[in-house]
């Protein structure tokens, strides 16, 4: 076998949970390790690992994307009341990817795969749409109340040294309710345009960004005005001289734009609004297991995962022996992404096009008609020839092995 490629600098693994924990070891087994010689970092997130270690090894993995500056990431389960009692957990620990992305302090991109065989749903949309998903505060960071029963709940602000300056009353109670208090900080709101600006023109292509300023006028108004300084005072000239625009709306407006539209911008959008909004992109590109993922830092951090969750029931099947045809692609192109910063910020452009063979690999692959399940309701090739998961990992294998003459 000819000599692996040589990557320079680390990466950082994050290992993960269920179907996708299966399906990533098969990754690197077949796909990865064979060709390439690289330092991974290893970080073992499965769950029961993070109640171990009181999810320390979250934070550690964080800190050593800081450290090398490229990680890839595996799904991870977020786990509620019902995980708790199937893992035997000590609590419902929180979201591996919220404490990454706040650690991080970055901004999540994600973006369809594309095929010619899997026509998006949205017919005018000819290009893909990337979401640019703030990462910090907001609902993923809110304070919640149960209210019993008749009685006030006021907003107040209290300075450093313990004096009362704002108070506003969120609600006079006539009875039971719910109440919720979210934040954010300036300082992630221009990190966060600034990092999708920056996107922007690396990508050549045109930001577009949406909030709700007519009634949140002062938490979203916040947004509406730290983006435009950005643009203005840092930005406008190169995205001149670039050819591309910045585009500002509300959010429903937006929405109707995207629908009608052909698609190809950078849709920057609030946390709660990008998480709801990257899996109606998922879905209306063909699937979520066709959706790439990137965490971005303002200190150029780069992490790299899956769209999708763990595969809950295929894991299930898997350990009864059952077959399962799983889709790998996103899992595939994390670490194709991961692979491709890497030798972009190495200068080792081998690297570089080692990803783009294995990608290719992969679309190949499904536009002659081979795919996993999950493909086969959204592809227009006639009779198209389903894959079991290890059977398309090996057919992906057979395609690499041909381009790089192995």
């Amino acid at each position: 076998m000819s000599m692996k490629i040589k990557v320079k600098t680390p990466i950082v693994e994050m290992d993960g949970d269920e179907m996708t924990r299966v399906i990533w070891a098969k990754i690197k087994e077949q796909l990865i390790l064979p060709y390439v010689d690289v330092d991974l970092k290893y970080y073992d997130l499965h769950v029961s690992n993070r109640d171990k270690t009181e999810d320390r090894v979250t934070v550690e993995a964080a800190e050593a994307i800081k450290q090398y500056g490229v990680g890839v990431k595996c799904a991870t389960i977020t786990p509620n009341a019902d995980r708790v009692k199937e893992y035997d957990l000590k609590k419902q620990w929180a979201s591996p990817n919220g404490t990454i992305r706040s650690i991080l302090d970055g901004t999540v991109f994600r973006t369809p795969i594309m095929m010619r065989n899997i026509p998006p749903a949205v017919k005018s949309w000819r290009k893909p749409i990337t979401i640019a998903r703030h990462a910090y505060g907001d609902v993923y960071k809110n304070v919640e109340m149960r209210i019993p029963g008749k009685g006030r709940v006021d907003l107040v602000y209290t300075d450093e040294n313990g004096k009362e300056q704002q108070r506003e009353t969120v609600h006079e109670f006539k009875g039971a309710g719910i109440v919720r208090g979210v934040h954010n900080l300036d300082k992630s709101i221009y990190s966060f345009a600034r990092a999708c600006f920056a996107y922007g023109l690396a990508e050549k292509r045109d930001v577009w960004f949406a909030t709700k300023d007519t009634i949140s006028k002062i938490y979203h108004g916040r947004f509406r005005d730290i983006w435009h300084e950005v643009f203005e005072n840092e930005y406008r000239e190169k995205f001149k001289s670039a050819g591309i625009e910045y585009f500002y709306t509300l959010i429903d407006d937006m929405v109707a734009r995207q629908i009608k539209g052909e698609g190809g911008m950078i849709w920057s959008c609030l946390n709660y609004d990008g998480d709801v909004q990257s899996d109606m992109l998922g879905s209306g590109f063909g699937s979520l297991g066709l959706m790439k993922s990137v965490l971005v830092s303002p200190d150029g951090h780069y992490e790299y995962e899956a769209a999708h969750g763990t595969v809950t029931r295929h894991y299930y099947k898997h350990l009864k022996g059952e077959e399962t045809s799983t889709n790998s692609i996103a899992s595939i192109f994390a670490w194709t992404g991961a692979l491709r910063r890497r030798g972009l910020m190495d200068d080792t452009f081998d690297v570089v096009n080692f990803a783009a063979k294995l990608e290719h690999s992969v679309v190949e692959l499904v536009e002659h008609g081979q795919m996993t399940k999950d493909l086969v309701s959204l592809t227009t090739t006639p009779n198209p020839r389903v894959l079991n998961t290890f059977q398309f990992l090996s057919a992906i294998e057979a395609n690499l092995r041909e381009k790089l003459g192995r």
